[in-house]
């Protein structure tokens, strides 16, 4: 790659992080599997564009059928306060969590709490006003789940089953979307079960309101082709929208093909494909409408099918009692939005409570959302896929088609990650394999090599396994959980201690005048450009093995050098020179990996936070001294990233 050539990079950034329920605390995957990630790209976006022109937001995601079901079960074993004072403790948790790790959020909100609350309840009424207004909703009459010994609706979490959609393997399936984001009617849903009584639930007519998202598909598809041509989307958001701007198709395994074929000549317009071989069939239709009566006609003659996956109406509203009132519209009242689809403009309702909090005013936001020279990026888990790059997207594009509206909203650039797994199985809080806290893995190892760790984990590519030696039984031998962080407690702390003391030593505690060598400038220049492409494509894992080979190659110069010198007092000023211009810039590049230790080597360097600024990151760190400048002194075995106290023997 030509060194001269640049990435482009937003005037402005908005960095959101998926939402944690209100119902739990923090697991490993949380926080590894997307927190961290998130977090890293933003205090470099901080570092590249100005710390200023970089908001960082999320929030604890609260209402839903699932926290109602956890309080309630609370509830009746004693627990004495109301759902809000279940979701707050919560909420204070996570933060406290996200606080440990480093992960610097200029707000962390939760949809049903405090200035968060009102702001999120003002965009989400108002949206939908908007929407009705512009012609973009309707209501549907659902069969929906209810639980006839109690006479209630029963919504979410509280049905569970398996997935009808075709080759899904999703271990969890609810009431009308599984764990990995498939959409579906509850009357397809797999052996239904209910999670409070563990009975089969009956089906009653309910009406709900839709957002019409496949009126969006043309524009859905010409941004797929869009991100494929930029070429930084990950392969597995490429995947996932491509299945579902798929058209709508039946799968149907039978014995009794002649039944299949006498059902089909009753069908709306399709195409079928039969394999007599596999006793299967294809049937095809072009709009969902025709495959929804094709699917009444195959329950009605008792023919097993299962659905493919493609675009349907988003359900926007239910009838949980835990949720946001929804405007009352064509004498349909007493609803709630569902949670998902108002957990895809939390962003913006914190993004708003934040400005107000800080500014006074929400009125700029959009000067962050929607301008040309800004951008918007989203941290999420594989399984959010569906709702932030399709039905999310598909709102924006409803909200920018809107007569009248000047400004139009930015799509947001969403950069999912695969599965954390805890072992060789996937972990989940609800499943039978249980991840560890987040807060207990600080027992036994730093913050620092954490981070390290999860962003090495290239989870862009790859569900990767999460193997903890100290929390894992049976484990011998080196904990690999330790490998990315050795190169900051080893290799570049040894460097940087080496150039302190070579320096109080030899030069009297301040570093030789002289210029940096062509070979280090150039070396360190090539790993600057290649970090800089690396970091626009969100290639951590490939940032952390460039810092390696950097490092060992400074490390391996270090030695031969000062050896070879053998007393010159020339040559070991040129080596000292040399190496210290790769303590500074391995500094500022490792500053969003791990920004305490790094904080540590600018503090010792006594240099100001220019140190961190992309517009001096080829500068020497002679550029940021003055002529009287002083280094602090180095006292016998400090360590700039220190191992975590349970791994010194």
């Amino acid at each position: 790659m030509n060194n001269k050539s640049k990435p482009f990079f937003p005037k402005r950034a908005v960095i959101t992080g998926g939402m944690p329920y209100g119902d739990k605390k923090l697991h490993f995957g949380h926080i590894g599997g997307m927190f961290i990630h998130a977090d890293i790209y933003a205090r470099f976006l901080r570092d590249r564009i100005g710390k200023d022109n970089v908001i960082f937001v999320s929030g604890t995601d609260c209402y839903g059928a699932g926290p109602e079901v956890k309080f309630q079960t609370l509830k009746e074993n004693g627990f004495p306060g109301t759902i809000e004072d279940f979701i707050t403790e919560n909420h204070n948790a996570q933060k406290e969590t996200l606080d440990a790790y480093g992960i610097s959020l200029n707000l962390y909100a939760a949809s049903a709490l405090g200035k968060s609350k009102d702001v999120h309840e003002k965009v989400s009424v108002d949206l939908f006003n908007s929407l009705y207004e512009n012609g973009y909703l309707r209501v549907e009459e659902i069969m929906q789940f209810f639980d006839e010994e109690t006479g209630e609706f029963l919504n979410g979490r509280q049905v569970e089953g398996r997935c009808p959609i075709q080759g899904c393997k999703s271990e969890s399936a609810y009431a009308d979307e599984c764990s990995l984001g498939h959409q579906y009617s509850p009357s397809d849903l797999i052996a239904p079960l209910s999670v409070i009584n563990g009975k089969t639930p009956s089906l009653k007519a309910v009406s709900n309101w839709y957002f019409d998202l496949q009126r969006f598909t043309d524009e859905l598809k010409a941004r797929q082709s869009t991100l494929k041509e930029e070429g930084i989307s990950r392969r597995v958001l490429l995947s996932v929208v491509d299945d579902f701007l798929k058209e709508p198709i039946i799968l149907v395994k039978t014995d009794d093909f002649a039944t299949l074929r006498s059902v089909c000549e009753k069908m709306p317009e399709h195409e079928i494909e039969i394999n007599e071989e596999k006793q299967s069939a294809t049937i095809k239709f072009t709009k969902l409408r025709d495959r929804e009566t094709a699917c009444e006609l195959l329950r009605n003659e008792k023919i097993r099918f299962r659905t493919g996956t493609t675009l349907v109406p988003l359900r926007l509203t239910g009838n949980v009692n835990w949720g946001i009132k929804v405007p009352e519209k064509d004498g349909i009242s007493g609803q709630t939005f569902w949670v998902w689809p108002e957990s895809l403009w939390a962003p913006i309702s914190f993004l708003k409570t934040y400005l107000e909090t800080t500014k006074g005013s929400s009125d700029g936001w959009e000067e962050w959302w929607c301008a040309d020279d800004s951008r918007v990026y989203q941290f999420i888990g594989e399984d959010c896929i569906y709702f932030y790059a399709l039905a999310g997207m598909g709102i924006f594009m409803a909200m920018n088609n809107i007569a009248g509206r000047e400004t139009s909203a930015n799509l947001p650039l969403i950069v999912p990650n695969r599965h954390a797994h805890y072992g060789k199985a996937k972990a989940s809080s609800s499943g039978a394999i249980k991840p560890p806290g987040a807060e207990e893995l600080l027992d036994y190892y730093t913050v620092e090599q954490l981070r390290m760790h999860f962003a090495h984990m290239a989870l862009h590519s790859n569900s990767v396994s999460f193997n903890p030696k100290a929390l894992m039984e049976g484990q011998s031998g080196f904990d690999a959980t330790l490998a990315e962080g050795n190169i900051l407690t080893n290799v570049y702390n040894r460097l940087i201690r080496s150039c302190f003391y070579t320096m109080q030593k030899y030069f009297d505690g301040n570093i030789p005048s002289g210029e940096v060598s062509l070979s280090a400038k150039e070396m360190s220049d090539t790993m600057i450009n290649d970090y800089e492409w690396a970091m626009y494509k969100f290639e951590f894992a490939r940032v952390i093995d460039l810092l390696d080979v950097y490092l060992r190659e400074a490390n391996k110069i270090w030695s031969a050098e000062t050896k070879e010198a053998d007393g010159d007092p020339a040559k070991l000023s040129q080596t000292l020179i040399d190496a210290f211009h790769v303590v500074r810039v391995a500094a500022t590049l490792l500053h969003p990996f791990a920004p305490i230790g790094t904080e540590m080597v600018r503090e010792y360097l006594n240099v100001d936070e220019r140190l961190w600024d992309w517009q001096h990151i080829n500068n020497p760190l002679r550029y940021f001294m003055d002529t009287n400048h002083n280094f602090k002194f180095l006292e016998p075995r400090v360590d700039f990233f220190a191992k975590h106290p349970s791994q010194i023997s």
